[in-house]
């Protein structure tokens, strides 16, 4: 090989390694997660500077009834009705059909389905079609247009998973005759086993901790906490994308001391001059604090007075300390980043060019 060839070969390495490292996520996305779809001026303006081309719109959930024990869907969305040319006036003025411009544009919707783990110890058959079909459905009453994924957001555990694996099957097949892919979103405790059947798995990171811990400072996103379950992160089958925090939530805990424990048991103790076993031998250990609530807005849960309310959130710095360590072990699961979630709050939270770090930008 010449020195001029020899130089030529180095320079292209030198190049092509520039443009990977220049590579940005393909897809900017988020996360609706209300049961009322309403895009104001806020966060259309969001989604326009942030350059945002996909929406997974949480759809329903799948709970089970407390009364029957069946199955059934819960918190569905409302979609307003689409403003289209030649609509004639509502009949009544005086309550009018709720009408919207069309702010999706070209915009990639994923309808999104929670269900609650709780589902997954019944008896799931037809699950998967009654999902599928409902799910259609809604799309062709609210005229949803550009819909090529499914997705399936289920923390299903050790016990669950053969049931949950046999529903993802049917409904993976379900889909794929439909011209749709499957998605499912992955827990960190479920990157270790074996996925479910789909096209992709969405790696959630968020909600890591324990909220109704008033110890656990970092609920929503702790890098000690995550740490640990990386190492499956390159073994891991299924191609990714990843989905990270940009919400807050205040937890109300009430104090609950022992003393007030062994008051109630002492008033409950036998009569007739036994003596209670109960009486304290040693200083009462310090006041601990009881979970009450998670509050997304003032007033959502009762308060009482002394109750502690704590605000829980996720800092700009903590997301990306856990970026940057996907980025080193499985940079194409930050090709599409997926923030939760589209609401006035959360997207006011960072600043604009803190957001386009967390894109990738």
């Amino acid at each position: 090989m010449t020195k001029v060839s020899s130089i030529a070969c180095l320079f292209l390495a030198a190049l092509l390694a520039a443009c990977s490292k220049r590579q940005e996520p393909v897809t900017n996305a988020m996360y609706y997660w209300s049961t009322t779809f309403d895009i104001d001026s806020v966060k259309n303006t969001f989604m326009q500077q942030h350059d945002v081309k996909k929406l997974y719109i949480r759809y329903f959930d799948v709970i089970v009834d407390d009364g029957t024990g069946e199955l059934m869907p819960n918190a569905s969305i409302r979609f307003p009705v689409a403003r289209e040319e030649g609509n004639r006036a509502p009949s009544n003025p005086r309550h009018p059909v709720p009408q919207k411009e069309n702010v999706l544009g070209e915009k990639e919707i994923v309808p999104t389905i929670f269900i609650v783990n709780d589902v997954m110890r019944k008896n799931t058959d037809g699950l998967a079609e009654k999902i599928l079909k409902r799910v259609m459905q809604m799309n062709e009453t609210h005229g949803i247009k550009n819909v090529h994924e499914l997705q399936i957001d289920c923390d299903w555990s050790v016990k669950t998973r053969q049931r949950f694996f046999a529903f993802m099957k049917e409904l993976h097949q379900l889909a794929q005759k439909e011209g749709l892919r499957l998605s499912a979103t992955i827990r960190l405790h479920q990157l270790a086993q074996k996925p479910p059947s789909c096209d992709r798995g969405i790696l959630m990171m968020y909600n890591t901790g324990d909220f109704s811990d008033f110890d656990d400072e970092h609920p929503i996103l702790d890098m000690k906490v995550v740490h640990p379950y990386l190492q499956h992160l390159k073994s891991y089958s299924l191609p990714l994308a990843t989905a990270y925090p940009i919400f807050a939530y205040d937890v109300v805990f009430r104090e609950f001391s022992r003393s007030e424990e062994r008051g109630e048991r002492r008033e409950n103790s036998p009569k007739g001059g036994e003596k209670s076993s109960l009486t304290p031998r040693s200083p009462l250990p310090a006041p601990r604090y009881i979970y009450i609530g998670l509050q997304h807005f003032d007033g959502e849960i009762p308060v009482m007075a002394g109750d502690t309310i704590v605000r829980r959130y996720a800092s700009f710095d903590e997301v990306m300390q856990v970026r940057r360590a996907i980025d080193k072990l499985r940079p194409d699961a930050n090709r599409e980043v997926i923030l939760f979630d589209l609401n006035s709050t959360s997207i006011t939270r960072f600043k604009h060019n803190e957001y386009e770090e967390i894109f990738g930008h």
